[in-house]
């Protein structure tokens, strides 16, 4: 398809429940006779049957394989039904619990008790901070992995790390000036030249590897095969200032930069075929899922792109939030339902059902979370700016027998 020029729309938010979470799903302790909670989070009645056409009367979930979010196949769940589930308040997790005889009801402030962290809190259950790493169901922190002093920088490369990545046998690390490359099954280690400040990004696509940089220019180079090296192949040019986020999807590369644009560029020629201008800050992150890119930006929103048949990239959605975007992360829960894990500069990630946008919950860390990495087996990652790293796990929720 073809992506160059275009006008730009942007469709808001369209209506939809905003905020009871007793429409997401049935008690289990209800179920078991035993629910003490007044008032419950969740429903204490059977859930709506199935709709007429056989499909359930929640919002749809789209694709249920694991074949990732860099794909470009047509899903009809997700044409033109953006956010259109619930806004943000929509979420599945209690917000408050019951303590004591008298049934009261402590309503939980949204954030982690100091005492707590300490292991010196003595409210107990009667505190009105969270003792909790997070928020919502469905997952879990297994561990927490100590060791990093700082996440961005690393003493024996001599210089800070702006990005890694790993491609088969190939470990790549920008670092001011170079990219490191190491090949670990043979130890091979090189160091290619002409990044003009940080390089901030990197991404491989078939045999090509490209780097943003600090100076706005994207560096490519090309694996020769027979000399066992990358040369140098382009620089592709026309972003101001730095290019900090890169990613490839359906034959097209895709740069976010410090400009508050995005810039697409054909695979094939390394021309430029459009610049989309929406955002009004830093473009920290950009996500192929299926036919859509999504784009997460300090001016506080996530966009969602659709090519229009006439191939021009538009805004089909835009989701607010309180709090400039780090980081974005695409990955199916334990259900196969597709989940956006959106970064925020508060210190919190907060995770999203798609194509709803409804708050699935919310994880909360001491330094804002720069990485997010999906892992095998149901795992995810998150690297935050103190070095600590959180291993989490996507659990089973409870599935209600109906009576």
């Amino acid at each position: 398809m073809d992506l160059d020029g275009g006008n730009k729309r942007v469709y808001q938010r369209l209506g939809g429940p905003s905020g009871d979470s007793k429409h997401q799903k049935v008690c289990y302790h209800w179920q078991a006779g035993k629910c003490n909670r007044h008032p419950c989070p969740f429903l204490h009645s059977e859930l709506p049957t199935p709709n007429v056409n056989g499909t359930s009367s929640k919002r749809p979930h789209g694709s249920a394989d694991n074949s990732g979010f860099s794909g470009h196949r047509r899903n009809p769940h997700f044409n033109n039904t953006w956010g259109r589930g619930g806004g943000r308040g929509g979420g599945r997790g209690a917000s408050g619990g019951v303590v004591g005889g008298d049934m009261s009801v402590v309503r939980k402030a949204d954030k982690v008790c100091n005492y707590w962290i300490q292991g010196n809190c003595n409210f107990g259950e009667r505190c009105k901070f969270l003792h909790s790493w997070n928020t919502g169901d469905g997952f879990s922190m297994l561990t927490q992995l100590e060791g990093h002093q700082k996440c961005v920088a690393v003493i024996n490369l001599g210089g800070e790390v702006g990005c890694m990545i790993s491609e088969g046998p190939w470990v790549f690390v920008g670092i001011p000036n170079f990219v490191k490359v190491w090949n670990t099954q043979n130890s091979m280690e090189l160091s290619l030249n002409g990044p003009v400040g940080q390089v901030y990004a990197l991404v491989v696509n078939n045999d090509m590897l490209f780097a943003g940089t600090q100076d706005g220019s994207i560096l490519v180079w090309k694996f020769n095969v027979v000399a066992n090296c990358f040369e140098p192949a382009a620089s592709l040019k026309g972003h101001t200032r730095g290019v900090v986020s890169l990613v490839v999807g359906a034959n097209r590369l895709y740069s976010g930069s410090m400009d508050n644009t995005i810039r697409v560029w054909n695979l094939e020629n390394l021309e430029c075929l459009q610049t989309l201008t929406d955002h009004t800050s830093v473009v920290m992150s950009v996500l192929c899922w299926e036919q859509f890119l999504l784009s997460c930006s300090l001016d506080k929103t996530v966009k969602v792109w659709y090519a229009t048949e006439s191939g021009n990239l538009e805004v089909t959605y835009t989701h607010n939030e309180e709090h400039g975007i780090v980081t974005l992360c695409g990955m199916h829960d334990a259900h196969g339902k597709p989940i956006l894990l959106c970064s925020c500069n508060d210190n919190t990630v907060r995770l999203y059902d798609l194509p709803s946008f409804a708050e699935r919950g919310k994880i909360f860390t001491k330094q804002e979370v720069r990485a997010i990495q999906a892992g095998p087996n149901g795992l995810f990652f998150t690297g935050d700016g103190t070095g600590q790293v959180k291993v989490w796990n996507w659990t089973p929720e409870p599935i209600p027998t109906i009576q």
